[in-house]
């Protein structure tokens, strides 16, 4: 399993698949091959989901971004 962290305060969002981190990783954009952080926002999701994300997926970042305009996450493997 993987987990979604708000970049900024540490705070878990949720855990995601292999698969769907593979999902993420294939859509958005990456800065390095080392980059564990991405940007998401209203647009981000509704992007994800028209190129078929996973519900769970869409369901954990729209609940994290919680009303607002968006925020950055970062993913980490769990040990």
């Amino acid at each position: 399993m993987v987990t979604l962290r708000e970049k900024e305060s540490g705070q878990m969002l949720g855990r995601i698949s292999d698969e769907e981190l593979h999902f993420l990783v294939d859509q958005l954009e990456e800065e390095s091959a080392d980059d564990t952080d991405y940007y998401v926002d209203a647009d981000t999701i509704e992007m994800l989901e028209e190129d078929g994300a996973p519900a769970s997926l869409t369901t954990l970042l729209r609940n994290a971004l919680a009303g607002r305009e968006g925020l950055d996450i970062q993913w980490s493997r769990n040990a």
